[in-house]
């Protein structure tokens, strides 16, 4: 089932057709199986037409009434024009609607109606489109600086952590707390090497190395074995063919290491070693 819109101005936009591809062909799809959403897309179609008649009233201008007359002219029998213009006339000189006492077809006085006794939708109708086309791109442009500023907000997070591991690699490094220590390969094994740099006092684990990669539904896992208590796992990896891998690991300050190893796994890595070690290194000399 598709997810519903997350956005109520979504069924707004779709009813004015202000929605792009993707987004209108993702409503559809949605409503036509989504009871709810379809009557949500309702409301909105109606709250749509209601704005048409949102915009407060405005006298027409004089301009107006000389347009609709010449259309009149044009358009309307000689006998049913001379008593609209006389309707119009005295309708302007006295501020109220005219009502003529010459009779009428039924059928000359609809079509006087028509033409005249709702002349101000001309003016209404074109505002509360203006009023709905104004509102949706408002909508339109919030929208899009959300997603903007999300996006920026998500790459200045991702710079700052990547600041901050620049730092604490630094630090590891120039550190004389610091060791490193070399991983070799065990018999049997697939190929690789690696080195680990740890220092206990920051609580911080770097490795560096290149490894076959590991069998399907298989992982690497790094290991710090202390010299008391259980191996602690420092990262779980997956090589690629041809590429190094790095790990950068944090782990609790003031712990002794013995040995560092890498070991083969369920895919995933598990709590505590399981499977051979393929790359070994020993720490208790340092």
């Amino acid at each position: 089932m598709s997810v519903h819109p997350v956005r109520e101005e979504d069924f707004d936009l779709y009813a004015l057709g202000a929605l792009e591809d993707d987004e209108k062909l993702a409503i559809e799809s949605h409503v036509a199986a989504c009871a709810d959403c379809t009557r949500r897309l309702a409301e909105a179609r109606g709250r749509i037409s209601l704005l048409a008649l949102a915009a407060p009233p405005i006298a027409p201008s004089v301009a107006v009434k000389q347009r609709l007359m010449q259309r009149v002219r044009a358009t309307v029998p000689d006998g049913v024009r001379d008593e609209v213009h006389d309707a119009v006339r005295e309708d302007d000189e006295r501020g109220a609607p005219a009502h003529p006492t010459t009779p009428r077809a039924p059928r000359e006085r609809e079509r006087a109606g028509l033409v005249f006794g709702r002349w101000w939708a001309a003016v209404l109708i074109p505002a509360g489109a203006v009023l709905a086309v104004a509102t949706i791109l408002l909508w339109t442009e919030n929208r899009q600086l959300d997603r903007q500023l999300a996006a920026l907000r998500a790459a200045a997070q991702q710079q700052e952590q990547q600041l901050a591991q620049a730092r604490d690699i630094d630090n590891l490094i120039e550190s004389s707390d610091t060791v490193t220590v070399a991983l070799a390969r065990q018999p049997g094994q697939p190929s690789g090497a690696a080195h680990v740099m740890y220092n206990a006092k920051m609580g911080m684990l770097m490795y560096d190395g290149e490894i076959a990669p590991a069998p399907a539904a298989k992982s690497y896992q790094l290991w710090l074995v202390p010299a008391q208590g259980k191996p602690i796992s420092a990262g779980v990896f997956n090589p690629v063919s041809g590429r190094a891998d790095h790990l950068l690991a944090k782990l609790p300050p003031g712990i002794a290491p013995n040995v560092f190893a890498v070991t083969l796994e369920p895919a995933g890595g598990m709590p505590q070693p399981t499977g051979p070690m393929v790359l070994v290194g020993s720490a208790s000399s340092l």
